[in-house]
Protein backbone atom coordinates (compact mmCIF):
# COMPACT_ATOMS: atom_id res chain seq x y z
CA UNK A 1 0.00 0.00 0.00
CA UNK A 2 1.15 3.55 -0.67
CA UNK A 3 2.00 5.96 2.12
CA UNK A 4 -1.38 7.69 2.57
CA UNK A 5 0.34 10.98 3.46
CA UNK A 6 2.45 11.05 0.28
CA UNK A 7 0.22 13.55 -1.51
CA UNK A 8 0.38 17.27 -2.19
CA UNK A 9 -2.14 17.83 0.59
CA UNK A 10 0.59 17.01 3.11
CA UNK A 11 3.60 18.75 1.60
CA UNK A 12 5.65 21.36 3.47
CA UNK A 13 3.73 24.37 2.16
CA UNK A 14 0.35 22.83 2.95
CA UNK A 15 1.33 21.74 6.45
CA UNK A 16 2.98 25.10 7.19
CA UNK A 17 -0.16 26.93 6.10
CA UNK A 18 -2.29 24.55 8.15
CA UNK A 19 -0.33 24.98 11.39
CA UNK A 20 -0.37 28.77 11.00
CA UNK A 21 -4.13 28.83 10.40
CA UNK A 22 -4.86 26.86 13.57
CA UNK A 23 -6.06 29.16 16.36
CA UNK A 24 -3.52 30.30 18.93
CA UNK A 25 -5.23 29.75 22.28
CA UNK A 26 -2.40 31.09 24.43
CA UNK A 27 -1.29 34.58 25.18
CA UNK A 28 -2.33 37.72 27.03
CA UNK A 29 0.39 39.61 25.18
CA UNK A 30 -0.91 38.16 21.92
CA UNK A 31 -4.40 39.38 22.83
CA UNK A 32 -2.98 42.87 23.30
CA UNK A 33 -1.11 42.57 19.97
CA UNK A 34 1.82 44.03 21.87
CA UNK A 35 4.58 42.40 19.84
CA UNK A 36 3.37 42.00 16.24
CA UNK A 37 5.32 39.63 14.02
CA UNK A 38 7.68 40.60 11.23
CA UNK A 39 9.41 38.06 9.00
CA UNK A 40 13.08 38.48 8.08
CA UNK A 41 15.25 36.67 5.55
CA UNK A 42 18.20 35.84 7.79
CA UNK A 43 18.91 33.76 10.89
CA UNK A 44 20.08 36.82 12.80
CA UNK A 45 19.29 40.52 12.96
CA UNK A 46 21.61 43.46 13.48
CA UNK A 47 20.34 45.95 16.02
CA UNK A 48 21.65 49.44 16.57
CA UNK A 49 21.33 51.34 19.84
CA UNK A 50 21.35 55.11 19.86
CA UNK A 51 20.26 57.13 22.86
CA UNK A 52 18.59 54.11 24.41
CA UNK A 53 16.61 53.22 21.27
CA UNK A 54 17.22 50.01 19.32
CA UNK A 55 16.92 50.19 15.54
CA UNK A 56 17.27 47.51 12.90
CA UNK A 57 20.03 48.04 10.37
CA UNK A 58 19.51 47.07 6.73
CA UNK A 59 21.32 44.00 5.41
CA UNK A 60 23.69 44.53 2.48
CA UNK A 61 25.27 42.28 -0.17
CA UNK A 62 28.61 40.70 0.64
CA UNK A 63 31.36 43.19 -0.20
CA UNK A 64 29.10 46.24 -0.03
CA UNK A 65 30.06 49.11 2.28
CA UNK A 66 28.49 49.03 5.72
CA UNK A 67 26.05 51.51 7.18
CA UNK A 68 28.00 54.59 8.25
CA UNK A 69 28.26 54.88 12.03
CA UNK A 70 28.93 57.87 14.24
CA UNK A 71 31.68 57.01 16.71
CA UNK A 72 30.88 57.23 20.35
CA UNK A 73 27.15 57.64 19.81
CA UNK A 74 25.89 54.28 18.55
CA UNK A 75 26.31 50.67 19.52
CA UNK A 76 25.64 47.77 17.17
CA UNK A 77 25.03 44.14 18.04
CA UNK A 78 23.99 41.02 16.18
CA UNK A 79 21.23 38.88 17.70
CA UNK A 80 20.94 35.25 16.64
CA UNK A 81 17.25 34.33 16.39
CA UNK A 82 16.43 31.31 18.59
CA UNK A 83 15.66 28.04 16.82
CA UNK A 84 12.85 26.06 18.47
CA UNK A 85 12.10 22.66 16.86
CA UNK A 86 9.50 20.14 18.00
CA UNK A 87 8.76 16.68 16.59
CA UNK A 88 5.79 14.32 16.63
CA UNK A 89 4.90 10.98 15.08
CA UNK A 90 1.80 9.51 13.45
CA UNK A 91 1.38 5.85 14.29
CA UNK A 92 -0.12 3.68 11.50
CA UNK A 93 -2.75 2.46 13.96
CA UNK A 94 -4.19 5.97 13.96
CA UNK A 95 -5.22 5.72 10.32
CA UNK A 96 -5.38 1.98 9.85
CA UNK A 97 -8.76 1.05 8.43
CA UNK A 98 -9.80 4.57 7.42
CA UNK A 99 -9.30 4.05 3.69
CA UNK A 100 -12.49 4.06 1.72
CA UNK A 101 -13.27 1.19 -0.66
CA UNK A 102 -11.85 1.79 -4.13
CA UNK A 103 -9.45 4.56 -3.09
CA UNK A 104 -5.92 4.70 -1.77
CA UNK A 105 -6.93 6.88 1.19
CA UNK A 106 -9.74 8.72 2.85
CA UNK A 107 -8.45 12.28 2.72
CA UNK A 108 -10.95 13.70 5.20
CA UNK A 109 -9.98 11.27 7.96
CA UNK A 110 -6.26 11.55 7.25
CA UNK A 111 -6.44 15.33 7.25
CA UNK A 112 -8.13 15.27 10.66
CA UNK A 113 -5.43 12.96 12.05
CA UNK A 114 -2.71 15.29 10.83
CA UNK A 115 -4.64 18.33 12.06
CA UNK A 116 -4.82 16.85 15.58
CA UNK A 117 -1.06 16.43 15.69
CA UNK A 118 -0.43 19.90 14.27
CA UNK A 119 -2.80 21.41 16.81
CA UNK A 120 -0.83 19.84 19.66
CA UNK A 121 2.44 21.16 18.24
CA UNK A 122 0.86 24.56 17.69
CA UNK A 123 -0.11 24.79 21.35
CA UNK A 124 3.41 23.99 22.51
CA UNK A 125 4.95 26.58 20.20
CA UNK A 126 2.34 29.13 21.29
CA UNK A 127 3.08 28.91 25.00
CA UNK A 128 6.81 28.96 24.23
CA UNK A 129 6.43 32.14 22.20
CA UNK A 130 4.39 33.72 24.98
CA UNK A 131 7.13 32.83 27.47
CA UNK A 132 9.76 34.48 25.25
CA UNK A 133 7.60 37.58 24.85
CA UNK A 134 7.19 37.93 28.60
CA UNK A 135 10.97 37.82 28.86
CA UNK A 136 11.30 40.58 26.28
CA UNK A 137 8.67 42.62 28.14
CA UNK A 138 10.82 42.41 31.26
CA UNK A 139 14.01 43.14 29.31
CA UNK A 140 15.50 39.68 29.78
CA UNK A 141 14.68 36.99 27.21
CA UNK A 142 14.92 33.57 28.85
CA UNK A 143 15.28 30.04 27.53
CA UNK A 144 12.92 27.27 28.67
CA UNK A 145 15.34 26.27 31.46
CA UNK A 146 15.50 29.82 32.81
CA UNK A 147 18.91 30.59 31.28
CA UNK A 148 19.30 34.08 29.88
CA UNK A 149 19.34 34.30 26.10
CA UNK A 150 19.56 38.09 25.94
CA UNK A 151 19.46 40.79 28.60
CA UNK A 152 18.53 43.93 26.69
CA UNK A 153 19.68 46.20 29.50
CA UNK A 154 23.19 44.77 29.77
CA UNK A 155 23.56 44.24 26.01
CA UNK A 156 23.33 47.97 25.41
CA UNK A 157 24.30 49.31 28.86
CA UNK A 158 20.84 50.79 29.41
CA UNK A 159 20.09 51.11 33.14
CA UNK A 160 17.11 49.12 34.34
CA UNK A 161 14.52 51.25 36.11
CA UNK A 162 12.89 49.91 39.27
CA UNK A 163 10.30 51.82 41.29
CA UNK A 164 9.70 50.57 44.82
CA UNK A 165 6.10 51.14 45.88
CA UNK A 166 6.68 50.34 49.58
CA UNK A 167 3.14 48.99 49.90
CA UNK A 168 3.85 47.68 53.38
CA UNK A 169 4.04 51.26 54.65
CA UNK A 170 0.55 52.78 55.20
CA UNK A 171 2.00 56.29 54.82
CA UNK A 172 3.28 55.69 51.28
CA UNK A 173 1.75 58.00 48.69
CA UNK A 174 1.05 55.41 46.02
CA UNK A 175 -0.07 58.03 43.54
CA UNK A 176 3.36 59.66 43.67
CA UNK A 177 4.94 56.26 43.02
CA UNK A 178 2.69 55.90 39.97
CA UNK A 179 3.78 59.33 38.76
CA UNK A 180 7.42 58.24 39.04
CA UNK A 181 6.64 55.32 36.72
CA UNK A 182 4.68 57.37 34.16
CA UNK A 183 7.25 60.18 34.09
CA UNK A 184 10.09 57.76 33.47
CA UNK A 185 8.24 56.11 30.58
CA UNK A 186 7.22 59.47 29.09
CA UNK A 187 10.83 60.73 29.25
CA UNK A 188 12.18 57.62 27.53
CA UNK A 189 9.69 57.30 24.69
CA UNK A 190 11.94 59.73 22.82
CA UNK A 191 9.49 60.69 20.11
CA UNK A 192 7.44 57.48 20.18
CA UNK A 193 3.71 57.71 20.85
CA UNK A 194 1.52 55.86 23.33
CA UNK A 195 -2.09 55.95 24.46
CA UNK A 196 -1.73 54.64 28.02
CA UNK A 197 0.47 52.81 30.50
CA UNK A 198 -0.34 49.25 31.48
CA UNK A 199 1.06 47.32 34.42
CA UNK A 200 0.88 43.56 34.92
CA UNK A 201 1.14 42.65 38.60
CA UNK A 202 1.44 39.46 40.65
CA UNK A 203 -1.43 38.37 42.90
CA UNK A 204 0.19 39.46 46.16
CA UNK A 205 1.17 42.80 44.63
CA UNK A 206 -2.45 43.40 43.65
CA UNK A 207 -3.69 42.47 47.13
CA UNK A 208 -1.28 44.92 48.76
CA UNK A 209 -2.11 47.64 46.27
CA UNK A 210 -5.89 47.39 46.62
CA UNK A 211 -5.80 47.32 50.42
CA UNK A 212 -3.38 50.22 50.81
CA UNK A 213 -4.81 53.19 52.68
CA UNK A 214 -4.13 55.70 49.86
CA UNK A 215 -5.74 53.45 47.23
CA UNK A 216 -8.61 51.74 49.03
CA UNK A 217 -11.27 54.43 48.67
CA UNK A 218 -10.67 54.75 44.93
CA UNK A 219 -10.72 50.98 44.55
CA UNK A 220 -13.97 50.56 46.49
CA UNK A 221 -15.78 52.83 44.04
CA UNK A 222 -14.14 51.09 41.08
CA UNK A 223 -14.98 47.62 42.39
CA UNK A 224 -18.61 48.56 43.00
CA UNK A 225 -18.99 49.88 39.46
CA UNK A 226 -17.34 46.82 37.94
CA UNK A 227 -19.46 44.46 40.05
CA UNK A 228 -22.63 45.99 38.63
CA UNK A 229 -21.37 45.13 35.15
CA UNK A 230 -20.40 41.62 36.22
CA UNK A 231 -16.67 42.07 35.63
CA UNK A 232 -13.51 41.32 37.61
CA UNK A 233 -12.09 44.47 39.27
CA UNK A 234 -8.60 42.95 39.39
CA UNK A 235 -8.33 42.99 35.60
CA UNK A 236 -8.69 46.68 34.88
CA UNK A 237 -8.01 48.98 37.82
CA UNK A 238 -6.68 52.42 36.90
CA UNK A 239 -4.92 54.54 39.50
CA UNK A 240 -2.37 57.30 39.16
CA UNK A 241 -2.45 57.13 35.37
CA UNK A 242 -1.63 53.41 35.26
CA UNK A 243 -3.97 50.52 34.48
CA UNK A 244 -3.15 47.63 36.79
CA UNK A 245 -4.00 44.06 35.81
CA UNK A 246 -3.41 40.99 37.91
CA UNK A 247 -1.74 38.30 35.84
CA UNK A 248 -1.15 34.77 37.09
CA UNK A 249 0.20 33.17 33.91
CA UNK A 250 2.88 30.53 34.13
CA UNK A 251 4.50 27.81 32.03
CA UNK A 252 5.98 24.40 32.79
CA UNK A 253 9.23 23.27 31.20
CA UNK A 254 10.12 19.74 30.09
CA UNK A 255 11.41 18.91 33.60
CA UNK A 256 8.15 19.91 35.25
CA UNK A 257 9.47 23.18 36.67
CA UNK A 258 6.80 25.88 36.77
CA UNK A 259 7.92 29.40 35.91
CA UNK A 260 5.72 32.38 36.70
CA UNK A 261 5.65 35.15 34.13
CA UNK A 262 5.40 37.74 36.94
CA UNK A 263 7.38 36.94 40.11
CA UNK A 264 5.76 37.30 43.52
CA UNK A 265 5.75 40.87 44.77
CA UNK A 266 6.69 42.22 41.34
CA UNK A 267 5.04 44.06 38.46
CA UNK A 268 6.06 45.37 35.05
CA UNK A 269 4.86 48.67 33.60
CA UNK A 270 5.08 49.52 29.90
CA UNK A 271 3.41 51.75 27.28
CA UNK A 272 0.54 50.63 25.06
CA UNK A 273 -0.33 52.07 21.66
CA UNK A 274 3.24 52.55 20.48
CA UNK A 275 4.16 52.22 16.82
CA UNK A 276 7.54 50.49 16.82
CA UNK A 277 8.59 49.78 20.39
CA UNK A 278 7.82 46.05 20.37
CA UNK A 279 8.34 43.49 17.61
CA UNK A 280 8.62 39.74 17.14
CA UNK A 281 11.03 38.79 14.37
CA UNK A 282 10.62 35.45 12.58
CA UNK A 283 13.52 33.84 10.74
CA UNK A 284 12.98 31.29 7.94
CA UNK A 285 13.16 27.57 8.69
CA UNK A 286 16.38 25.66 8.06
CA UNK A 287 14.93 23.83 5.05
CA UNK A 288 16.43 23.96 1.56
CA UNK A 289 13.17 25.31 0.14
CA UNK A 290 12.91 28.14 2.70
CA UNK A 291 16.42 29.56 2.30
CA UNK A 292 16.36 33.33 1.62
CA UNK A 293 12.60 33.52 2.06
CA UNK A 294 10.71 35.75 4.51
CA UNK A 295 10.29 33.97 7.82
CA UNK A 296 6.92 32.71 9.03
CA UNK A 297 5.70 32.19 12.58
CA UNK A 298 5.63 28.39 12.27
CA UNK A 299 6.75 25.68 9.88
CA UNK A 300 5.70 22.04 9.60
CA UNK A 301 6.95 19.15 7.51
CA UNK A 302 6.45 15.37 7.37
CA UNK A 303 8.20 12.34 5.94
CA UNK A 304 7.94 8.54 6.28
CA UNK A 305 9.78 7.20 9.30
CA UNK A 306 12.41 4.46 9.10
CA UNK A 307 11.14 1.19 7.62
CA UNK A 308 7.79 2.86 6.90
CA UNK A 309 6.60 2.38 10.48
CA UNK A 310 4.77 5.71 10.60
CA UNK A 311 5.03 9.33 9.62
CA UNK A 312 7.45 11.71 11.34
CA UNK A 313 6.22 15.30 11.78
CA UNK A 314 8.67 18.13 12.29
CA UNK A 315 7.65 21.62 13.34
CA UNK A 316 9.75 24.63 14.19
CA UNK A 317 9.55 28.28 15.05
CA UNK A 318 12.35 30.82 14.91
CA UNK A 319 11.13 33.82 16.89
CA UNK A 320 12.92 36.70 18.57
CA UNK A 321 10.64 39.04 20.54
CA UNK A 322 12.31 42.40 21.00
CA UNK A 323 11.72 45.66 22.83
CA UNK A 324 13.25 48.43 20.73
CA UNK A 325 13.19 50.88 23.66
CA UNK A 326 14.20 48.94 26.80
CA UNK A 327 14.29 52.15 28.83
CA UNK A 328 10.47 52.33 28.76
CA UNK A 329 10.21 49.05 30.69
CA UNK A 330 9.80 49.72 34.40
CA UNK A 331 10.03 47.03 37.05
CA UNK A 332 7.70 47.76 39.95
CA UNK A 333 8.39 46.23 43.36
CA UNK A 334 5.89 46.10 46.21
CA UNK A 335 8.71 46.29 48.75
CA UNK A 336 10.57 49.32 50.02
CA UNK A 337 13.91 50.16 48.43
Amino acid sequence: MLNPFATDAFNMVSLTNAINILPNTYGRLRDLDLMPGQGVRTRSIIVEEKNGILNLLPTRPVGAPGTQQQRGKRKVRSFVIPHIPADDWVDPTEYQGVRAFGSENDMASLAQIMNDHLEDLRSKHAITLEYLRWGALKGEILDADGATLYNLFTEFAIPKKTVFFALGDPDTEVQQKCFAVTRHIEDNLKGEVMNRIHCFVSSDFMDKLLTHASVQKVYEGHAAAVAILGGDPRKNFTFGGITFEEFRGQATDMNGTTRKFIADGKAIAFPLGTRATFKTFYAPADFIETANTIGKELYAKQEPSKFGRGVDIHSQSNPLPMCMRPAVLVEVDSAAS
